[in-house]
């Protein structure tokens, strides 16, 4: 009996992964607004497909298609002779005047992320009213289908973006011979013109703006958009390149689109590019040669059968997307819903229905939508991920390092898509150097700093139109220790040495250094931040008026301590810089500690003030139980308890991305059932016209399932996949813990291809919320500590599983390469 179960649990984990079922969003309309269309990507091309039927719409985007240009020049040489009037005024506690010359310490607010334009394409169906219409997204083999029937023909478009090859593919196919018509056309927002290419393409060229002012930013005096430079630096070409091969009939092209009459199979090829050449470097005078590199990926597309296109894309996609497999068995007798179409599925979701099917899918989409929109170099995720369609998009569309560009990273490690990492990691080696101006020109200080915002061109300063931004954001440094946690955390799941030497450390030690001079002594002789916000949020102070710069708010001590205690971990793995380390040793010791307040709450300030909003989205003070690891239920108690009371107070409601953090707060303290309340409030259906911005209206999940910060943020779905592998591995602390949070609604399933900081690639399965087997792959031959719920044995090892006072913890060697087998007792 042993014996067999031995042999099944192998034979269960043998390849990599199981085939998750399900995995489609699937209409049965096409998309009536933007948050219905259907998103593919290849990380420099996102499109949005709606669906149409006669008259198609596909909204598309290039991912280094920015306004602007570099940053040059010292826009602010003032900034450093406020410091001291700043630190000042808030030891006299006169907040108010602090948030008047902290604003005279604000720079330039960063570009805009750009729409590229619309491929329109109209299909004459002579007014047959279409019947068996259906379109979905295949997120296992990233294949967008529209099909539907007029006049008795079946009609089909299959679309995907090729990451191996760069371009996006649309195959149109009929099922009766020569009944495909259609115009395809081009149109865009900026400054373009349309023409006849030599080869029979239609090439859009255009140019992007020089200057776009963020949506929320609109004074009176100015143009918000402007495309003249007098500099010769700012405003990248662009160009969209369209191109047709038909079987059957005739194409013809001229500058107002392609023109296709009577085929019966039609391949369109897209190409999009721009001359952004690196954030240093001026777009258009030493840009790309934006012209060419559309023209060869066209000419190496159309000189490739479809199948080989598709046989490309399809292997490089699943090389990633076929690692992760997680699967919660339906207790129900029958999950009818399963059988919806996804939007109707949502709505019943939200209304009660349990459809654990409809979290599982919500959880590989985050992974999905990662892989689209994280494949470029230097060229992070966005705000919107890849996809936006508005000239002046909400927030600029750009990197918002307060919290929503790394949260858009939280899943990369943890559900096996390291190398996805790369493009954030790689920015934040050019957001250093920039910083490192900022940290002179802005504060005289030695290392690099990074604020509330930055772009493509890797802006650092404390952005706000010098004196127009809120404090309470604008003026927040903290972005370079919060990145630099991702460097840290890149080398845990990885241990990948020749990386943290040559890349992670020293910028992690220039984010060190910035603080080490940023940090002053306060009456007690603890180190403290001033001035210092805790982002976005607002206090009470003891004059009873509404403060937001304060002294050592707990979240940037959070950040400096963990930032400090990497850089400590770091400097020991690799042996050096003994003299450093100590004194990173020295000054953390004498940080201002963690306070909890009269509610039982851990403090958000240094003082116990009241909060102007006791609801408010950010919950900024909890990085030290997510994504830090100075708090824990394990390690610290009384600490978590606090953090616990602080979410209560908080609320469970908020906007899409505060949920998505909630749900890895409670994970952290372990309440899968919290976690689960908030994931299910996550998911609950948010419909384009009915979005609500206060904390107790806001967020949710479109039809098209995009995450509703609102508007539209693609955080909250990088969030929510993150807090659900949360919920079943945590490893931030000494053992990997397995099934941590797991929630009563999740009470039979099996996960595989979870990674463990130290090396380590998980499978498990569960009963009855008992975990009843599963392995370990130890990548990199590390020893192994492994914490459950109760004692597991590990086959052909004798273990010792020791009670702790949070269930037992198991530790083995292990062979680097060796995959090991456990069960419980």
């Amino acid at each position: 009996m042993k014996l067999n179960r031995w042999l099944c649990l192998s034979l269960f984990f043998s390849s990599p992964v199981w085939a998750q079922s399900n995995l489609k969003l699937w209409y049965t309309k096409p998309a009536a607004v933007w948050t219905e269309a259907l998103p593919v990507g290849n990380g420099r091309i996102g499109a949005m497909i709606f669906g149409k039927v006669e008259d198609e719409l596909i909204q598309l985007n290039e991912s280094t298609l920015w306004s602007g240009g570099p940053v040059s020049g010292n826009v602010n040489p003032e900034s450093p002779s406020y410091l001291p009037q700043v630190r000042e005024a808030l030891n006299r506690e006169d907040y108010k005047q602090a948030v008047t010359l902290v604003k005279k310490m604000q720079g330039l607010y960063t570009q805009s992320y750009m729409p590229l334009g619309d491929l329109s394409l109209k299909q004459n169906l002579n007014g047959a009213t279409p019947t068996g219409y259906y379109r979905d997204l295949d997120i296992q083999k990233a294949l967008a289908t529209t099909r539907f029937t007029a006049n008795g023909v079946t009609y089909k478009r299959e679309m995907f973006t090729s990451a191996p090859d760069g371009v996006m593919v649309i195959r149109l196919t009929a099922s009766k011979p020569g009944q495909l018509s259609f115009d395809a056309s081009t149109s865009t927002q900026l400054r373009a013109q349309n023409k006849r290419g030599s080869n029979g393409d239609l090439v859009m060229k255009g140019k992007a703006p020089a200057q776009v002012d963020p949506n929320y930013y609109s004074p009176k005096d100015r143009e918000h958009v402007i495309y003249e430079d007098a500099t010769g630096c700012k405003g990248m070409r662009f160009q969209l390149r369209l191109k047709a091969l038909n079987k059957g009939g005739t194409v013809q092209t001229d500058k107002e689109g392609i023109h296709v009459r009577n085929a019966s199979e039609v391949l369109l090829f897209v190409a999009a590019t721009t001359s952004f050449n690196g954030y240093d470097k001026c777009p258009d005078k030493d840009g790309k040669d934006e012209n060419k590199l559309a023209e060869e990926l066209i000419r190496k597309a159309t000189a490739t059968s479809y199948q080989t296109l598709l046989n490309r894309h399809t292997a490089d996609y699943q090389g990633y997307f076929n690692r992760f497999s997680f699967q919660i068995n339906d207790t129900t007798s029958v999950n009818k819903n399963a059988a919806l179409p996804s939007d109707e599925r949502l709505e019943m979701y939200s209304k009660g229905v349990y459809d654990p099917g409809i979290e599982t899918l919500y959880c590989q989409y985050g992974r999905y939508l990662l892989i689209s929109s994280s494949r470029v170099t230097d060229v992070p995720a966005n705000l919107q991920g890849i996809w936006n369609k508005e000239l002046r998009a909400p927030w600029s569309s750009n990197y918002t390092i307060n919290i929503n560009t790394q949260m858009n990273y939280w899943p990369v490690e943890v559900t096996n898509l390291s190398e996805l990492h790369r493009p954030l990691l790689s920015f934040i080696g050019e957001l250093a150097k920039t910083g490192a101006v900022t940290a002179k020109e802005f504060y005289n200080m030695n290392g690099w700093v990074a604020h509330h915002n930055t772009d493509i061109w890797a802006i650092s300063n404390p952005v706000g139109d010098k004196g127009q931004g809120d404090p309470k954001w604008a003026n927040w440094n903290q972005g370079a220790g919060w990145l630099s946690q991702h460097l840290w955390e890149h080398y845990r799941f990885t241990g990948d040495k020749k990386f943290l030497r040559e890349s992670a450390y020293p910028i992690m030690k220039g984010a060190a250094q910035f603080y080490l001079d940023w940090l002053v002594a306060d009456k007690d002789g603890y180190l403290v931040v001033s001035p210092s916000v805790s982002p976005e949020n607002d206090f009470i102070d003891a004059k009873g008026q509404p403060a937001s710069i304060s002294v050592a708010t707990t979240m940037d001590m959070s950040i400096m301590w963990d930032l400090f205690t990497n850089l400590i971990d770091a400097s020991t793995v690799l042996n050096i810089e003994p003299d450093f380390r100590k004194l990173l040793i020295e000054k953390k010791s004498k940080f201002y500690p963690l306070h909890i307040g009269h509610k039982g709450n851990l403090q958000e300030w240094s003082r116990d003030f009241e909060d102007v909003d006791p609801q408010h989205r950010h919950v900024s003070h909890l990085f030290g139980l997510h994504p830090g690891r100075q708090i824990s239920p394990i390690s610290t108690p009384e600490f978590a308890a606090a953090a616990e009371k602080t979410l209560e107070l908080r609320g469970d409601a908020g906007t899409g991305w505060s949920r998505a953090w909630k749900v890895n707060f409670w994970a952290r303290l372990l309440d899968g059932n919290h976690a689960y309340k908030l994931l299910r409030e996550l998911l609950r259906y948010t419909s384009q016209t009915n979005t609500n911005y206060s904390s107790q209206g806001g967020g949710g999940t479109y039809p098209n399932f995009f995450d509703a910060h609102p508007p539209f943020q693609i955080d909250g779905n990088f969030g929510g996949t993150a807090g659900m592998a949360e919920m079943l591995v945590q490893s931030h602390l000494d053992a990997i813990h397995l099934l941590a949070a797991l929630p009563n609604a999740w009470r039979d399933g099996r996960v595989s291809g979870l990674r463990a900081r130290g090396g380590f690639e998980l499978a498990m399965q569960w009963k009855n919320r008992r975990l009843t087997t599963a392995t370990v792959k130890s990548l990199d031959g590390e020893p192994c500590s492994l914490r459950t719920s109760e004692p597991i044995r590990i086959k052909g090892i004798k273990v010792e599983s020791k009670a702790t006072n949070l269930g037992y913890v198991t530790t083995f060697n292990t062979q680097k390469g060796a995959v090991y087998e456990l069960s419980g007792m």
